[in-house]
């Protein structure tokens, strides 16, 4: 387990929100998923480093797995309930402090041409 890894008590409050690894008794075709645990780890580890999808630890599985997975669910809107279900689950105890807001700190920086360019026509 790396230090990016989902603890088994925050596992344990996601898996209900995911979809079946299996799938259903009776259709046809149709493998099981990846343990969605391991794409989940391999999706935070991606986010805590920000490295491209195709520098992923083998040890999450296959880049193109987590990636199809990852767009997959966001298409079928399975993040946003997890998000809302939790949200509402942290709420509903006492633990949510909606007065509290985060702004993403992403810092962009303009080409070295373009600062300290003087405006107008020359």
């Amino acid at each position: 387990m790396s230090r990016h890894d989902l603890t088994d008590s925050q596992w344990e409050r996601l898996q209900p929100l995911l979809p079946p690894e299996r799938p259903p008794k009776g259709s046809k075709g149709g493998k099981p998923f990846v343990d969605h645990r391991r794409v989940i780890n391999g999706l935070l580890w991606l986010d805590r480093t920000g490295a491209p999808w195709r520098d992923i630890p083998e040890q999450y599985g296959a880049w193109s797995t987590l990636s199809s997975r990852f767009y997959r669910w966001r298409q079928q809107g399975l993040w946003q309930r997890i998000l809302a279900t939790l949200q509402q689950d942290g709420d509903a105890a006492g633990t949510l402090d909606w007065e509290v807001h985060f702004v993403d700190a992403t810092v962009i920086r303009a080409h070295q041409h373009a600062a300290g360019a003087k405006g107008g026509t020359q």
